[in-house]
C-alpha cells in the first residue's frame, strides 16, 4: 500500500520541522510544507496530499480562510493545529464546523516529556483521517490534483439496521407511523463521541425541538478550554438548551449537558432525582472525560428506561459502558459507518453485540423525535 501523503502548513519553522519528524514513518510521508494559507493553496495541486495539517493562526491567509478554500476547491481531510487559548478554541470549533475533521493542540505537540505518546497519537489520527469515508477519492495523473470519487447512490429513505437476539444485523424499514422499535419511552438520553463528534453534534442537536422531554448527557473528547465555547456555540444554534455541565446541578428535561474537558461526567441519583457529578477519578482513564465512565455510572444509578448513543470516534471508549447499559435494558444506537468520520467507537460497540440499532447520522434526529413523539 502506498504511504499516506501529508502536507504540513504552519508559519513556525520549528513546528513544521517538529510535525515532519513526528509524522515520518514507514506508512506516512511528508511530501511538502507551507508557511501560510496562500503558499499552501499554491502547492496543494502540485503535491496532491492525502491529508493536510493546518495551523489556525498564520499571516497573509490564516487557517480558516485556507480551509474554506480547500473544502470548496480541492476537498480532502484536514487536521487543524490549534493553540489552547480561548481564541484558538473558538477558531478551531469554527474550523471543525467548516469541514476540518479533527485537531491537535499545538502546546501539547511541544511537550517533549511525552513526545512518544504524542507522536503515536498524531500518526494514528493521520492514518484514520486520511482514510475517512467522508473523503474517499481516487488520485488522478501526477500534478492533475485529486479526482472526485463517483457519488454514491442515494440511500433508501429512513433506513436503519436493527440487531435482533441471535441474528446478524438486518436492514429494516420503519412502518408508515415511524415506529422503529417497541421500546418504552426513555427518561434519559446519553451520548458519547470523539473524532468527528463536534460536527456530528452540530448536525444532531439543533434538529431536536425544545420540547425534548428528557435530559441529555454528552461526552465529547475535547480539551478543557474547548468545551464551554463548544457548548455555547451549540446553544446559539439549537432549540434545546445546551450548556457545559456543572458539578451538583440537577438534570432537567430539554437540557443537554456537555462534559467539561479534563474531568469525568457521571450520573448521580439522589432521592430519585438525577444530578451532575463531576469527578477526576479514575485518573488512569485513557480519556477524561470518558464515555465509559458516564455510561457505567448511568448503568449503576439509573433504573428507568433510557436511550444510549455512540457516534463517530476513534478507539473503543463507550463500548464497555454501552454493554452494561444494554444488560440493564437500555435501548442502544450507534452511528453507521457510512456517515462516521472515524468508524471506531461505534464499531467497537457493535462488535460487543450490544447495539440495538444502527443508522446514519442524518437519520438520528428523526429516530429520537419518533421515539419521544415530538
Amino acid at each position: 500500500m502506498d504511504p499516506i501523503r501529508v502536507m504540513v502548513v504552519d508559519d513556525s519553522p520549528f513546528m513544521r520541522r517538529a510535525l515532519e519528524r513526528m509524522l515520518t514513518c514507514e506508512d506516512i510521508q511528508v511530501v511538502g510544507s507551507a508557511r501560510d494559507g496562500e503558499e499552501a493553496l499554491e502547492k496543494l495541486l502540485k503535491l496532491d496530499p492525502d491529508i493536510v495539517t493546518l495551523d489556525v493562526e498564520m499571516p497573509r491567509m490564516d487557517g480558516l480562510a485556507c480551509l474554506r478554500r480547500i473544502m470548496a476547491e480541492h476537498p480532502r481531510p484536514v487536521l487543524m493545529v490549534s493553540s489552547l487559548t480561548q481564541e484558538g478554541a473558538s477558531a478551531t470549533l469554527e474550523a471543525l464546523a467548516a469541514g476540518a475533521l479533527d485537531f491537535i493542540p499545538k502546546e501539547t505537540s511541544l511537550a517533549t516529556a511525552s513526545i512518544l505518546q504524542i507522536q503515536q497519537e498524531l500518526q494514528e489520527k493521520v492514518r484514520k483521517l486520511a482514510r475517512s469515508p467522508k473523503f474517499r477519492r481516487r488520485r488522478g495523473p501526477a500534478g492533475a490534483g485529486p479526482v472526485a470519487a463517483p457519488a454514491a447512490p442515494p440511500a433508501p429513505a429512513a433506513r436503519s439496521y436493527t440487531i435482533l437476539p441471535g441474528e446478524a444485523a438486518r436492514v429494516t424499514t420503519p412502518s408508515p407511523s415511524g415506529t422503529l422499535a417497541p421500546t418504552p419511552r426513555a427518561e434519559l438520553l446519553v451520548v458519547g463521541t470523539s473524532t468527528g463528534g463536534p460536527k456530528a453534534l452540530q448536525d444532531l442537536l439543533p434538529a431536536l425541538p425544545k420540547t425534548l422531554p428528557v435530559p441529555c448527557m454528552v461526552v465529547q473528547h475535547m480539551p478543557a478550554t474547548f468545551t464551554k465555547p463548544f457548548a455555547e456555540r451549540l446553544n446559539g444554534i439549537s432549540q434545546v438548551e445546551i450548556k457545559e455541565a456543572e458539578d451538583g446541578e440537577p438534570l432537567k428535561a430539554g437540557c443537554v449537558y456537555i462534559a467539561p474537558g479534563g474531568i469525568h461526567l457521571r450520573y448521580r441519583n439522589r432521592g430519585g432525582t438525577g444530578f451532575v457529578d463531576l469527578n477526576p477519578e479514575p485518573a488512569s482513564s485513557l480519556h477524561r472525560p470518558s464515555v465509559d465512565v458516564l455510561f457505567l455510572s448511568v448503568a449503576e444509578q439509573f433504573s428507568r428506561p433510557l436511550l444510549a448513543m455512540i457516534l463517530t470516534g476513534m478507539g473503543s471508549d463507550g463500548a464497555r459502558g454501552m454493554e452494561a447499559l444494554k444488560a440493564r435494558g437500555a435501548h442502544t444506537l450507534a452511528e453507521a459507518e457510512e456517515s462516521c468520520v472515524v468508524y471506531g467507537m461505534p464499531r467497537a460497540a457493535f462488535e460487543r453485540g450490544c447495539v440495538d440499532q444502527v443508522a446514519p447520522l442524518p437519520e438520528m434526529a428523526g429516530i429520537l423525535r419518533r421515539h419521544f413523539g415530538i
